[in-house]
């Protein structure tokens, strides 16, 4: 089928007077074979968008295909691995991340932001994505990424769009500010983001949620997470957060990050079965 919906389309794209710019658009250039062709396109391009096929002949991936993908393009076996070190390094095409880590492989990752190690220019760590960081996320298929402070969020890109990777297709990366280390409403949000990630949406590119460093704020996002969708219990998030600290834990405010971890309730509106939880979370054994 996916050869002959790519003939098709070729066929399609070459008749007089017809343009086909998106899956539910034509435009229509006025000349005797225009109204011919009309109900071809029509026909065409709705069938293409209910199979999934843009209108440029590329095909969407599904869930299935989607998780193969991530998981087995990003490498990562444990909670603790690490795709992209504390420097930035480890991971060219994700250059401009730290401390890239899979919370659900394929689904959810975090990290922080290089800016302390930049090669192309450093400034303050207290900082948003690096200018790179923008390009290089939506290259390789992210559709939304989180910072988790608000300091200079403003100053950065909302959305960002390019050439996937994958499938040269276009892609939109959008960039949204939320604070669940300090609002509850926040985390409610996140999770139901990624809630809608795994069980609704059309769209299956993967979420990246950062703070600075890659340790503190993502970490607790990450343990609710892993609580919320994965069946962490309150110790065992505590001992996934502090693990990924990388040691840097031992700040008296950190036992705040500890308590929100163990007083986190999942929230049964958000729960997933079984089926997508064996695809998509980590092994609590050892934690």
């Amino acid at each position: 089928m996916w050869g002959l919906k790519r003939i098709g389309f070729q066929w399609v794209r070459n008749l007089p007077g017809i343009h086909c710019s998106g899956p539910k658009e034509a435009n229509v250039v006025k000349n005797k074979d225009t109204f011919r062709w009309l109900l071809v396109l029509f026909l065409f391009c709705s069938v293409s968008t209910s199979l999934g096929v843009s209108a440029a002949g590329i095909r969407k991936l599904n869930r299935t295909e989607s998780l193969a993908y991530y998981q087995n393009r990003y490498l990562v076996k444990t909670p603790d691995d690490k795709l992209v070190d504390n420097q930035g390094n480890g991971y060219e095409k994700l250059y401009g991340v730290r401390n890239f880590r899979a919370v659900l492989n394929g689904v959810v990752y975090r990290g922080g932001a290089n800016n302390d190690y930049n090669k192309y220019k450093i400034r303050a760590n207290h900082n948003p994505l690096p200018p790179e960081a923008f390009p290089n996320l939506c290259k390789e298929g992210f559709g939304t990424a989180v910072y988790l402070y608000p300091t200079n969020y403003d100053k950065a890109p909302k959305i960002t769009t390019c050439k996937s990777s994958m499938d040269q297709s276009t892609q939109k990366l959008t960039y949204l500010q939320l604070s669940p280390h300090v609002k509850d409403s926040d985390a409610r949000a996140v999770l139901t983001m990624i809630y809608k990630k795994i069980t609704t949406d059309s769209d299956y590119s993967p979420i990246y949620l950062h703070c600075w460093n890659g340790w503190h704020a993502s970490g607790l996002i990450s343990a609710f997470t892993l609580r919320q969708f994965c069946d962490f219990s309150a110790e065992q998030a505590v001992k996934y957060w502090d693990r990924n600290t990388d040691g840097a834990n031992k700040a008296s405010y950190h036992e705040s990050l500890r308590q929100k971890i163990r007083a986190f309730k999942p929230d049964p509106s958000l729960r997933i079965d079984a089926s997508i939880k064996s695809r998509i979370c980590p092994t609590a054994k050892g934690f």
